[in-house]
């Protein structure tokens, strides 16, 4: 659960603006301090906020111990953990809400320091998948945990405040998907074989009913429902 909670953190703060310099100029700003006593939707995107801070440091910490970019780690750990067709240039941007040609850039990098290697395909030798090579999986082992003081912090909540939190975020990741601000999600909620019955969930593939605390966020037999 509370690795639910932390990867649910990082979807969610991943749409959070890195500059915010200007926005104290709008009176009617997220940021405004006096905005924030007046609705706690502002609160709760201000709290967000900090939160992906806490994310930036800590994955700037382990960046900065192996020599590599942020993204350049975050490429890594999707991989190790990721099946092939989602390890290409197209998918990772979309993933990680940037360019193909940020992707394209680091995964050169990795590639000439040997961390990971191109599996070309037969039919378009423009396209390849990324895979880790030996050297690449040590680097995720060092890396991979950089979440880790974050959800340290979440595991002291307890269960009933984690299964609170964890069903308001899997919702609020959904709905963001469903409006278009987050482009990649693979939870039940957006998946063929979720049903919903009044307010029980049950996964068709499964064949088995699902607890709020058994939706998955990141779920390696998803397929997109068609709307």
């Amino acid at each position: 659960m509370n690795l639910k909670i932390a990867i649910s953190l990082i979807r969610i703060t991943n749409l959070v603006p890195y500059k915010t310099r200007d926005l104290f100029f709008m009176s009617s700003s997220t940021f405004n301090p006096e905005n924030q006593q007046k609705d706690i939707s502002n609160k709760i995107v201000t709290g967000l906020e900090r939160i992906s801070e806490v994310f930036k440091v800590l994955l700037w910490d382990k960046a900065k111990l192996v020599g590599l970019s942020p993204i350049q780690i975050q490429i890594l750990i999707f991989v190790a953990y990721h099946k092939p067709a989602l390890c290409n240039v197209s998918h990772l941007a979309k993933e990680f809400n940037v360019t193909k040609p940020t992707i394209s850039d680091a995964v050169r990098i990795l590639d000439k320091k040997e961390l990971i290697t191109k599996d070309y395909s037969a039919s378009d030798s423009r396209r390849y998948t990324i895979i880790l090579s030996e050297t690449g999986k040590k680097v995720v082992e060092e890396t991979g945990d950089f979440a880790d003081p974050l959800k340290n912090q979440v595991a002291q909540l307890g269960a009933e405040e984690n299964e609170s939190l964890f069903k308001s975020l899997s919702t609020l990741i959904f709905k963001l998907n469903q409006s278009g601000l987050l482009t990649v999600q693979r939870t039940c909620f957006g998946c063929k074989y979720h049903q919903k019955n009044y307010d029980s969930h049950h996964c068709n593939l499964l064949q088995k009913p699902l607890a709020n605390k058994e939706i998955r966020l990141d779920c390696s037999e998803f397929e997109e429902k068609i709307r």
